[in-house]
């Protein structure tokens, strides 16, 4: 089978490829891919090429599909794995196998799969972790952020306290604690806090912070005070452009500092403000990955020895992880929707992904069968005077509170020209 995937050559040397698929054998199952949304991750690999420690050393004579965000079809299926899937399935990828160790994974290290393409075949090592995951939705772009969302939900997992006069770590957000989420607005941080309120382990206090107020309008109207205090957190948006925000940040607590704060933003003034605001055994996580390998940034090591404060990282989440994030879209608590700030097809993946860091918005969403030039939600209105389609595409948006929609995406599939 013949497949259109963008693959990675060389560092910033991305194309758009005709791609022959092998046959399916005995172990293998071959997936249509509908939707892939696009990660900084990816553009990280495509700047650093070889040298990313996902991508072969020898992409540039067996270039590999990038993309790892994705969700599907299952289209057929070897006989070794008949007892589990079928076609028709659709399905989700964890791509972070971790296979005997391995950090290959699809969207930075195979020939035949990865998101930004039509169709691929799963690498054996999916299959045996049981990383194909079965995704019972009619709507692929929630089972494209499912990876994301899955990034977020193990962050919240991997914190961990202690207890005076035991070595134990209990992981997890601390139940009832007072939590931070800063540089919060983008779409991982939208992710985060959704997950915060709606999730079975919250805080009582969650102060969400950034620099750009119409990006904590934004946030602020679709999570709101009031939703927030239907699950007992008393939530505040705090622009940190203001003389003395550490110490404002502080007074949101009676002075204690918080339980647990998330830094989402690689920039060492907001780390050192992290750790200003944390309390007594209180847990940073640097969620953001810097592209600088030697970045650092001041701890307080006075603070690490009398007030147990401790830095965990988190890179991605796991299999369970993920499924938690699919069992929660699937019951409603969780809505990716807001995370989504452009659409586009298969044709316009190379330009942004290499121009991801300077395209504004949140997620942008790849539909790899149609043909599309990546466009803002916000733009619609504007497009549709022109056109039918991106017409009816703004009235269902508008109708959903500006937001991408199930109905949207079924419409969009449709309607668009095929690649």
């Amino acid at each position: 089978m013949n497949t259109k995937a963008v693959r990675i050559h060389g560092k910033m040397d991305l194309r758009l490829d005709d791609v022959t698929l092998p046959d399916v054998g005995p172990d293998d199952v071959r997936v249509r891919v509908i939707s892939d949304s696009i990660c900084m991750s990816t553009y990280k690999a495509a700047i650093e090429g070889p040298e990313h420690k996902r991508v072969p050393d020898d992409c540039d004579v067996n270039p590999t599909i990038v993309g790892h965000e994705f969700c599907g079809d299952i289209v057929e299926v070897g006989e070794n794995w008949k007892h589990k899937y079928k076609p028709g399935d659709k399905f989700v990828i964890q791509p972070a196998h971790f296979y005997k160790g391995s950090q290959m994974a699809p969207g930075y290290s195979y020939s035949y799969c990865g998101g930004n393409s039509q169709y691929g075949n799963v690498p054996i090592e999916n299959l045996i972790c049981d990383c194909l995951l079965p995704y019972d939705s009619d709507t692929y772009y929630y089972g494209s952020l499912a990876e994301p969302l899955s990034c977020v939900i193990g962050t919240f997992h991997a914190m961990y306290h202690t207890k005076a006069g035991s070595y134990v770590h209990e992981m997890g957000i601390k139940e009832g604690g007072k939590m931070a989420l800063l540089a919060s607005v983008g779409p991982m941080g939208l992710a985060a806090i959704d997950y915060a309120i709606h999730c079975d382990r919250r805080p009582s206090l969650l102060v969400i912070t950034d620099i750009d107020d119409a990006r904590l309008k934004r946030a602020a109207s679709i999570y709101t005070v009031e939703e927030a205090a239907k699950y007992g957190i008393e939530l505040h948006y705090v622009n940190t452009r203001m003389e003395n925000a550490t110490e404002y940040l502080r007074s949101l607590t009676g002075g204690t500092g918080y339980d647990d704060v998330v830094c989402f933003a690689p920039v060492a003034p907001v780390i050192e403000q992290a750790d200003d605001i944390l309390g007594f055994d209180g847990c940073l996580n640097f969620f953001a990955g810097p592209t600088d390998s030697k970045f650092k940034a001041p701890f307080n090591w006075y603070n690490v020895h009398y007030l147990y404060t401790h830095v965990v990282g988190t890179s991605g989440g796991n299999t369970d992880d993920m499924r938690e994030a699919i069992e929660m879209m699937n019951a409603g608590k969780l809505n990716p929707s807001a995370l989504v700030t452009h659409i586009g097809g298969l044709n316009a993946a190379i330009d942004t992904i290499l121009n991801l860091p300077k395209i504004p918005g949140g997620k942008k969403l790849i539909y790899n069968h149609i043909d599309l030039p990546l466009t803002a939600i916000d733009e619609f209105e504007e497009k549709g005077k022109t056109d039918p389609m991106f017409a009816e595409l703004d009235r269902m948006c508008k109708a959903n509170h500006g937001l991408w929609n199930p109905e949207a995406e079924k419409y969009l599939l449709a309607n668009a020209k095929k690649i």
